[in-house]
């Protein structure tokens, strides 16, 4: 483990926790042929165009796919020496001069050198093109290092950058570096992975991860270090807190709670976090006779993760933004609220689903680089379109995002999945209920239902409670208000209530034309569904159409295994009748292994029994060894000795072996 690297050194070669643009690996070391292209590619991070704080170099390790080809190929001692002395020596020649850190480490038993490079304070930097050619500007785009002077707006920016420092790799010139705290220093460096957590000095840790500085002639922490390793960072930085308020209604509702995060900036980060997750229902709907449940969230958790960690990022801390991070949590949204507004060139059309943002340089480096390496934050440009997954996939309408033309503030607005509403009349009615008031819960039920028509959640309870009154007719309508007007992804689930509903009542015909209706949104739990409504109308091969739309989700569902596998039973029956031994074969072999698969899971033993006996007849059909076949019966009859069926096959197989012997 490196002792002098902040990062852990697996996670640099695999790139977890440092974007892949920032590492560049060398196999081998040449200091004709490797060596200008090492010192343009130093030249390039120490610019730092994007402000992600530098970039590292890996020599003596290939690369794959923009990853480390592992086992490295390595580097001699010698080498390391001579590339060490060729860099250092050559550092001298960049204008300004600037000196990364090399760092000689081990992987899989070989050699390999590292160069950190990080930003530079003197930017910018000009390295030559050759190895005595005139100097050039040097940054990187995306995972190559470009000549900037071949690219006018490159230039432009980069020396736009001239001696500008990031605010939060400045020096905090009103804190001392006793306000930081050694064990919050030694626990993110516990966190990461870093091989300084074994260096005994403090301020000797403080500089190498370059979270102080000198002044003079004493050391003083920078902006990020106080952010992140001070007890109380609002003490000089005032927005360096969360707010967290909860209203009743919209904006002129009641306050119903208030809630204050401080402290260190990741602290404070993931104590928010936990409350907002506390904050979001979580609405699961267990499945009749399976240990499964199917479910939505009124606010994805990895979108409020990256919406709040987005905001403490990318927002200003210096004493011109006074206002804290802030949280409004209504009855039908979260608004996310960071100072100042995003930094020029970026427009409202980069904040839509699709749209590529532009690789404009970030208003903080090293808060950056911190949360990268805690897991907290994604790589540059990749936070939004998680947040627009995780909303889409939990079926939530897509977040918006907002600032103001002078860019005073940033706004997100994540809006509560579209059942969120649904919860409140579910939990009145179950209320009325245990008061014995059944009319009353319906009445708040239906009313409900009428006021969100495309509820699937409402919908379902509605086309229930109908059935429990024998209105079946009532109960369809229900259905086809919703679907005419619900999305497509919303209809499957209450079509199978419905579907379950017709089967109660004795109606098959009309159960089965709704399955066999072309239905293309069905899948995973959905699709488990439909199958087993399907073998329940005795439709087993529509039942396979449906296991088979289903995918992995199958694999995971006891009952799913178990009917699945009874379908593939019968379809190898129908198979024998048609004289396709090879299809009957297959069925049968599928069959097995779909049954081997649930005899493994955590069922109840009623299913395990049958899964046994089914499995039995699996392997008497394939033809195994009477003696497996046997075996699996005295599972099956061990786990409900009481069942009869599987006695009578049992002793009528043993009846037909005896017969066979005589």
């Amino acid at each position: 483990m490196s002792s002098i690297l902040l990062i852990n050194l697996d996670d640099l070669l695999y790139c977890r926790g440092v974007e892949s643009e920032r590492v560049e690996f060398k196999e081998r070391w040449d200091q004709d042929r490797t060596g200008p292209q090492v010192l343009r590619t130093i030249c390039a991070f120490a610019n730092d165009y994007h402000n992600l704080n530098g970039g590292y170099l890996v020599i003596g390790v290939g690369e794959a796919e923009g990853r480390a080809a592992l086992p490295p190929v390595g580097l001699s001692a010698e080498e390391v020496e001579a590339a060490q002395r060729w860099i250092r020596g050559q550092c001298n020649r960049l204008d300004p001069g600037y000196q990364p850190v090399l760092s000689p480490e081990t992987v899989d038993g070989k050699l390999v050198l590292v160069v950190w490079a990080p930003a530079s304070e003197t930017r910018p930097h000009r390295a030559p093109d050759t190895g005595d050619g005139p100097g050039r500007y040097w940054v990187r785009l995306g995972s190559e290092t470009v000549n900037a002077e071949q690219r006018g707006d490159l230039l432009r920016g980069l020396m736009q950058q001239t001696a500008r420092v990031p605010w939060d790799d400045r020096r905090a010139t009103d804190a001392r570096i006793e306000d930081l705290r050694e064990a919050k220093v030694r626990e993110h460096l516990r966190d990461v992975g870093s091989g300084l957590l074994d260096e005994p000095d403090a301020k000797e840790i403080y500089r190498r991860m370059r979270i102080t500085a000198r002044v003079n002639d004493h050391e003083a922490p920078r902006n990020a270090g106080v952010l992140f390793f001070s007890n109380d960072p609002a003490q000089w930085y005032r927005g360096a807190r969360i707010e967290v308020v909860q209203f009743t209604a919209d904006r002129a509702g009641d306050v119903q709670e208030e809630r204050a995060f401080g402290g260190a900036l990741v602290d404070q980060l993931r104590d928010c976090l936990n409350y907002l997750e506390n904050f979001s229902t979580h609405h699961l709907e267990k499945q009749p006779d399976r240990s499964q449940v199917r479910g939505w969230v009124s606010y994805p958790l990895p979108a409020l993760r990256e919406t709040l960690v987005n905001a403490v990022y990318h927002r200003g801390y210096d004493v011109e933004q006074p206002e804290p991070t802030k949280v409004y949590l209504y009855p039908s949204r979260v608004e996310v609220i960071s100072y100042p507004g995003p930094v020029p060139g970026i427009e409202s059309r980069h904040l839509a689903p699709d749209a590529q943002v532009p690789p404009v340089p970030a208003r903080n480096r090293r808060i950056g680089e911190f949360l990268k390496e805690l897991r907290l934050a994604e790589g540059r440009l990749s936070g939004l379109p998680k947040v627009f997954q995780a909303m889409e996939a939990n079926g939530s309408p897509a977040p918006r995002f907002d600032f103001d033309e002078q860019r005073t503030y940033f706004r997100a607005i994540l809006p509560a999945h579209p059942e969120y509403g649904a919860l409140s009349a579910l939990r009145d009615a179950a209320h009325l209920q245990v008061l014995g008031q059944p009319d009353e819960a319906f009445k708040r039920i239906e009313s409900a239902w009428g006021a969100n028509p495309a509820s699937a959640v409402l919908a379902a309870e509605m086309i229930k409670l109908y059935a429990g009154r024998g209105e079946i007719g009532r109960a369809e309508e229900v259905f086809g208000g919703f679907e005419a007007q619900a999305p497509e992804n919303a209809v499957p689930h209450v079509a199978n209530v419905l579907i379950d509903v017709l089967m109660d009542a004795g109606d098959r015909k009309k159960a089965l034309r709704l399955l066999t209706q072309r239905r293309p949104a069905v899948f995973g739990q959905d699709a488990i569904d439909a199958a087993i409504l399907a073998r329940r109308a005795r439709d087993s091969q529509l039942a396979h159409r449906y296991f088979e739309r289903a995918g992995d989700a199958v694999f995971a569902d006891d009952r799913a295994l178990l009917e699945f596998a009874q379908a593939k039973l019968w379809l190898s029956g129908e198979a024998l009748r048609q004289r396709r031994r090879d299809s009957k074969r297959r069925f049968l072999a599928e069959a097995r292994t779909l049954l081997e698969r649930l005899i493994q899971l955590d069922a109840a033993p009623t299913r395990h029994a049958w899964a046994w006996r089914e499995l039995a007849r699996t392997r008497k059909w394939l033809g195994a060894p009477v003696r497996e076949v046997e075996d699996a019966y005295r599972k099956a009859i061990e786990l409900r000795p009481d069942e009869p069926r599987f006695v009578e096959e049992l002793e009528r197989l043993q009846a037909a072996r005896s017969q066979s012997r005589r």
